[in-house]
């Protein structure tokens, strides 16, 4: 049995839980996601407590059973919570400016500035010119913006200049040896 799967979620007050067939609906303070669940997995709901099992003991089935747990799950943290992504901008001249909360303008040494535009229910924040902060209630959306935006300047093994998440560490490498 998958060990993941076992484990109930918590359902936080003020965070409201739909099951309507083979979709569920969590609607929070912060929004509402839903997802369809697999045919092979059931979710059933008691006094605040969501409870995830699955159909039959087929090999797909147990593949299933401790995902389905886990996207339940940040489903609910990002309601209620939301999800954050920090990176940093390494680099002389590099720098981020936001336009409105849902574009953001970089300059990262192209000859043209470039722009991020925020796709719905993704929000930017840049506290500095050096800091970008990606914030949304869809883990996986928020994970993928944030990649996407490193993806634009990855950090460099010789000088690590470019986009790095903050807790990222960079391997840097020696330069040319000189005589």
């Amino acid at each position: 049995m998958s060990r993941i799967g076992k484990a109930p979620i918590t359902v936080p007050s003020g965070v409201e839980v739909r099951i309507a067939g083979s979709s569920i609906t969590v609607k929070g303070p912060k929004g509402e996601l839903t997802r369809e669940l697999p045919e092979q997995i059931t979710v059933s709901q008691d006094e605040g407590v969501l409870t995830v099992e699955r159909v039959n003991d087929e090999r797909k089935s147990r593949a299933l059973h401790g995902l389905v747990r886990s996207l339940i799950a940040n489903m609910v943290t990002g309601v209620s919570e939301g999800f954050r992504k920090d990176l940093d901008i390494v680099g002389v001249g590099y720098r981020a400016a936001t336009k409105g909360s849902s574009e953001l303008e970089l300059s990262l040494g192209f000859s043209h500035p470039v722009l991020v535009k925020a796709p719905e229910g993704i929000e930017f924040n840049v506290p500095q010119p050096t800091r970008i902060e990606v914030l949304g209630i869809d883990k996986q959306l928020v994970g993928q913006v944030a990649a996407d935006i490193r993806a634009w300047r990855k950090p460099e093994p010789y000088k690590g200049k470019g986009i790095r998440y903050v807790d990222e560490h960079v391997r840097r490498k020696a330069g040319k040896a000189g005589k």
